[in-house]
């Protein structure tokens, strides 16, 4: 066995951490959701996780890749719903890449051409975020915005998991095709050290937003929120919170 699932859940509790003490974040988690920048938001996860999806499908006779595509987590289609709710029927030309939302889908298309091995680090930290912290996101959302039934937050859902008990059975067949990997210690690790840089990447298109979330708080208020950092979620109860 290759123990991966254990190794990325220690070797990346500091960017859990790190990831969830943003400004952008501690905000969130207060249940300061403005539509403006949660729609921006939105529509950067859709070009991160098109590419994402489009790699692992490239590369599902792989034999590492390959083992860890289960087409039951594909955002795709979830977030271009969410678009269409938020933006109208012509949301493909109303959104606007981030300029660290550009580098992650760069990042993506890099690996898959040089180190396909290295997907499995962002489908970790994207996937089992959404299966975990994401579903509590989810109830923040709905309640900050006042959304309509089963309207504008069709990311956070999985139909072919759609019970608690689904979703954890699942996060355990999940750890299982990690562990179950025929890999070496040096890809271990770059598998991890990608991991970590993940969430850096993450940690980047939140920032880029934290103005579109300053402009619409009292500073005073914003400062009270974001002065204290957490403890980050995956220290408490091992369930990451990944926007």
């Amino acid at each position: 066995m290759s123990h991966l699932a254990n190794r990325l859940r220690e070797g990346t509790q500091k960017s859990h951490t790190a990831a969830e003490n943003t400004a952008f974040m501690k905000c969130f988690l207060k249940g300061i959701v403005e539509t403006v920048p949660f729609r921006k938001l939105l529509a950067n996860l859709y070009l991160v996780y098109s590419t994402l999806e489009e790699e692992f499908r490239r590369h599902q006779q792989h034999p590492i890749v390959g083992k860890l595509y289960f087409q039951e987590l594909n955002r795709q289609q979830n977030l271009e719903q969410d678009l269409a709710f938020y933006y109208g029927e012509n949301w493909r030309s109303e959104i606007v890449p981030l300029k660290a939302g550009q580098a992650y889908v760069d990042r993506l298309k890099e690996i898959s051409n040089t180190d396909p091995a290295l997907l499995i680090a962002h489908s970790y930290t994207r996937y089992m975020g959404d299966l975990s912290g994401g579903q509590a996101l989810k109830h923040i959302v709905r309640s900050a915005l006042d959304l309509p039934d089963e309207h504008g937050t069709t990311f956070y859902e999985f139909d072919q998991l759609p019970t608690v008990e689904a979703k954890k059975d699942f996060k355990d067949k999940y750890r299982q095709a990690l562990d179950s990997l025929e890999v070496d210690e040096a890809t271990v690790e770059r598998i991890v050290e990608e991991a970590n840089y993940a969430f850096t990447l993450n940690r980047n298109v939140v920032d880029e937003l934290e103005a579109d979330v300053r402009a619409v708080i009292d500073p005073h208020v914003f400062e009270l929120l974001t002065k204290q950092d957490r403890v980050g979620s995956t220290e408490r109860r091992g369930h990451p919170v990944t926007v």
